[in-house]
């Protein structure tokens, strides 16, 4: 009916928002950039394979380990690298990520350091590594470098020092784009607060969010698919491979 609306809860900062809905990952994946997912219906578990069968993303619920794994095989140009990302890692975040991915025009000529958006957000250089935090001081980006010259990105979002503490973590190998790494840092520090509800935030992190409850318009359609709608007809601007078709799901015998 006209005139009708509903709440929606704006938190920050990001770093202590929560996952949010896996689909703002998966969903314009497959329907915009054409992943294809494997057919396995029984199982909670997501696995989505690029359409150069290149880059596998694994979306695993298992408490021991982290949810999110993207692996790349590479080739003559690229080495092979991976990321990880823990439960309550923003979907934001790993959405910039996987959006440069997917998209085959998404690389800047002149790809910005990580390390600019983060000061340009106003985070400080950490004192005891090569670094940022955060302004809050919960979440720390570590770029580190061994003495054989293997690196990797560390995240580490935690509310103290102790493991109850601990919210999330990400690991990015070093040979991962920096585009791609520069895309979930910027997403990451952006100040902008995120959608979530209320009733699915991290239980540690509620003394130390900003809950901005607001009312809007009902929606006709939701943000996700907005969202997806807007990646088809960019991704199909560029005459890119065309998504396919929604597969049926199977019954079980």
């Amino acid at each position: 009916m006209p005139g009708e609306s509903t709440t929606e809860h704006l938190v920050a900062p990001r770093h202590l928002a929560g996952g949010g809905d896996p689909a703002w990952v998966t969903v314009p994946l497959h329907r915009a950039f054409g992943w294809t997912p494997a057919d396995d219906p029984l199982t909670p578990r997501v696995i989505l394979t690029s359409p150069d069968h290149q880059t596998v993303l694994r979306l695993d619920p298992d408490p021991n380990r982290s949810w999110w794994a993207l692996h790349h095989t590479g080739d003559q140009d690229r080495l092979a690298w991976s990321v990880a990302f823990d439960a309550q890692t923003p979907v934001e975040c790993i959405a910039a990520l996987t959006d440069a991915l997917a998209s085959p025009h998404s690389r800047p000529a002149r790809v910005t350091h990580p390390y600019d958006y983060l000061g340009q957000a106003g985070w400080c250089r950490a004192r005891d590594h090569d670094g940022f935090t955060s302004p809050d001081g919960h979440c720390d980006i570590e770029h580190f470098v061994s003495s054989s010259g293997n690196s990797r990105w560390y995240i580490n979002t935690a509310v103290s020092g102790d493991p109850e503490g601990q919210i999330w973590r990400a690991h990015l190998h070093g040979d991962t784009p920096q585009h791609l790494v520069s895309a979930f840092v910027r997403a990451l520090a952006d100040p902008a607060p995120l959608v979530r509800d209320p009733q699915q935030l991290p239980t540690r992190t509620l003394a130390r969010i900003r809950i901005q409850p607001r009312r809007i318009p009902l929606p006709t359609v939701t943000a996700l698919a907005q969202r997806t709608a807007h990646l088809i007809r960019q991704h199909a601007a560029t005459g890119a491979v065309r998504r396919p078709p929604i597969p049926r799901q199977r019954r079980p015998r």
